[in-house]
């Protein structure tokens, strides 16, 4: 015979126990049974397995859809002590507080701002991976090419984080409110001026979003393992010419689903170093300079 346990809205079967029927007394006026003594539990002896298992903070962490996983809980609380450790809050390399934001050089380069969400969750085998889209052939810049959700400041935007967060909802409908911000990057320079502010966010359960893309800015959805910025797997250098400078650039070839996707370019870069901060490790690789300042003249 089985009974059940009401937790809040949930009832729980718990089997092998028999239900009991609590006495009651004819008349209301008398006891139906003394009152049991109370247990009191001595120190250092844990509390039943039932009674933990169910308490309320256990039920609250252990809610897929409320809480990451232990790895992704213990990166949000890592990356949000590293950057609130910075005077910038921002994070460089491998975990450490970026530079002074400001300089001569920067604001020169930059004519605008804007921010793009590296947005990261886990798959089933606990890895973390990375939402990507490919833009729409029709757009007018960067048509086709591979990019992270984001876009430019608008004047309403409390910060890069909002603008990272509405971008990522108007483009592929991922609702901010599943998203939990723990840092931003030091922000890298497009070759058209832009001023790009990565912002890392975690999703804490991808079966809660729901692509709804936005045919007009982007064409596909996909994700790639993080990890794979970090290898050089699958990766080639190229050169190009950037800001009247010749420079590297670094492609990644990566297939999903039997599609072909080439990561490049500044995408590429910020996903090297976004991966370098949350893995907490270097690339196998030199990473490649993002500032014009710190591109050395090529000789070539």
């Amino acid at each position: 015979m089985s009974t059940s346990l009401v937790i809040g809205r949930c009832e729980v079967p718990i089997f092998g126990h028999h239900r009991r029927r609590r006495l009651q007394s004819p008349n209301p006026t008398h006891s139906a049974l003394p009152p049991a003594p109370r247990y009191h539990r001595p120190a250092g002896v844990m509390r039943p397995l039932l009674s933990r298992l169910f308490a309320p903070s256990y039920i609250a962490m252990a809610a897929p859809s409320a809480s990451p996983s232990r790895r992704l809980a213990h990166l949000t609380r890592h990356l949000l002590a590293s950057s609130s450790s910075s005077s910038s809050g921002e994070l460089s390399s491998v975990g450490a507080p970026a530079p002074a934001a400001s300089s001569p050089a920067r604001a020169a380069a930059s004519k605008a701002f804007a921010a793009v969400l590296v947005c990261i969750f886990e798959d089933t085998r606990g890895d973390p991976r990375v939402l990507l889209t490919k833009r729409a052939s029709t757009l007018s810049s960067h048509s086709g090419e591979v990019s992270l959700p984001g876009g430019k400041v608008d004047q309403g935007d409390v910060d890069v984080k909002a603008t990272a967060l509405r971008e990522a909802e108007e483009e592929i409908g991922l609702d901010p409110a599943l998203v939990s911000v723990v840092t931003v990057l030091e922000p890298f320079l497009s070759k058209n001026g832009l001023d790009v502010t990565p912002v890392i966010g975690i999703l804490s359960d991808r079966a809660l979003f729901n692509p709804v893309l936005n045919k007009a800015e982007v064409q596909d959805i996909f994700d790639a393992p993080l990890e794979m910025f970090l290898k050089d797997d699958n990766r080639t250098t190229r050169q190009r010419d950037w800001m009247g400078k010749t420079i590297p650039v670094q492609f990644f070839d990566y297939e999903a689903e039997g599609k072909k996707y080439v990561i490049w370019g500044l995408t590429a870069h910020i996903l090297t170093r976004a991966a370098s901060v949350v893995l907490q490790r270097q690339p196998s690789f030199s990473e490649l300079p993002n500032r014009p300042e710190n591109i050395p003249t090529s000789k070539h």
